[in-house]
């Protein structure tokens, strides 16, 4: 490898590693504690929704406190006034503000019986029934306990910030994608998020979509309004497998530029979205999004991807270029799922999928 190829692997480090500016120290669980009361520790009311951990899970965490045992670092994002906002770790810290009574929202936490503290089976911080909390001695314990914090600094870029935190979440973190993409994108704006929440919320979007309960704890519903809005007007040069190559990441990349931008485009994207969802609705809402089955003369099943990005997106071009659309979706989506050449997208990588129906729903939809 020659000298000029050496230099510039050394001008990428460089470059990488000024985008992100950190520091760090340790932190009594004490002085933690006294900094989210004081309002200096954000942990944002729509990052609760990802704190998921079962009370054993819990209770062993407060089982590794009281035995000693060290806990893995605290990641925070230092805000433009100064404060900390809690990008990795929310588990951790929300189990030990929860069992102070200190967690906004949530009630204080009961303990289980643990392995090795099995005595811990209905404790509590503190109780009117003294058998029941923990000692003056043990909360002491608990409070002086080090936390070792890692601080990214404010002169950091969003989009470093974006992918530390992704890559923090990769290693056996149960988040889904769509989970981790909102959390930051609440930290880049939460204005924004509020926004796409708000889509999701839409009454003809709930209709048409149906989606399980499964899918709407994991915020399935959040993914697909930003589908929605990152292919439905995508130029079709750019519809190709080379551009989407992993899709999970290029959705991450555009909806961190929507919000770094927001709320530029707000209202247009607003109408399209309102006014596809409308026509979908009020023309088959959930029937179009599954699939047809002649030889039973039905539509059966549940929400199917292939649907959503045939029909969603496919009316939502039209809709965002002005240009006439059909009306009759249900009948399309019959011929649809009739033609053989269509196929069925079983086996498809998303990518693969994306990049033959997103241009035939286009197609198809127009009037």
């Amino acid at each position: 490898m020659n000298n000029s190829a050496h230099d510039q692997l050394e001008v990428q480090i460089t470059e990488a590693r000024r985008s992100i500016s950190s520091d760090g120290y340790p932190m009594s669980i004490g002085e933690l504690t006294n900094m989210y009361r004081d309002g200096e520790l954000i942990i944002r009311p729509e990052f609760q929704r990802f704190f998921r951990w079962s009370t054993l899970q819990r209770s062993r965490l407060i089982e590794s406190l009281l035995l000693g045992i060290p806990l893995p670092s605290i990641f925070v994002s230092q805000s433009e006034s100064g404060r900390w906002e809690l990008i990795d770790g929310l588990q951790r810290v929300s189990t030990i503000l929860q069992l102070q009574g200190e967690l906004v929202g949530i009630p204080p936490l009961e303990l289980n019986g643990t392995k090795y503290l099995p005595a811990l089976e209905g404790r509590y911080w503190t109780h009117e029934d003294d058998s029941r909390c923990l000692s003056e001695a043990q909360r002491l314990d608990i409070k002086r306990s080090k936390v070792d914090i890692k601080i990214i600094k404010r002169e950091s870029s969003p989009s470093a910030k974006f992918d530390l935190f992704q890559r923090l979440n990769s290693y056996g973190s149960s988040l889904t994608a769509q989970e981790m993409r909102s959390a930051l994108l609440v930290a880049i704006s939460p204005e924004f998020f509020s926004w796409i929440e708000s889509l999701a919320s839409n009454k003809s979007f709930i209709e048409c979509t149906l989606l399980s309960d499964r899918l709407l704890d994991e915020r399935f519903d959040l993914e697909l309004v930003l589908r929605f809005l990152v292919l439905h007007a995508k130029p079709e040069t750019a519809l190709t497998l080379a551009n989407l190559r992993d899709f999970s990441q290029v959705l991450d990349d555009e909806s961190i530029s929507m919000a770094t931008d927001f709320p530029q485009g707000k209202d247009e994207l607003q109408r399209i979205f309102v006014e596809t969802f409308d026509h979908i609705a009020g023309n088959g809402a959930d029937l179009v999004f599954r699939k047809w089955r002649s030889d039973r003369d039905a539509f059966v099943g549940s929400f199917l991807n292939t649907a959503f990005e045939v029909f969603a997106l496919g009316v939502g071009f039209h809709v965002a270029k002005r240009t006439p659309y059909k009306k009759d979706l249900l009948g399309l989506a019959k011929e649809f799922w009739s033609d053989v050449e269509s196929g069925y997208a079983t086996g498809k990588s998303t990518e693969a999928r994306l990049v033959r129906f997103v241009p035939l729903g286009r197609k198809v939809a127009a009037a």
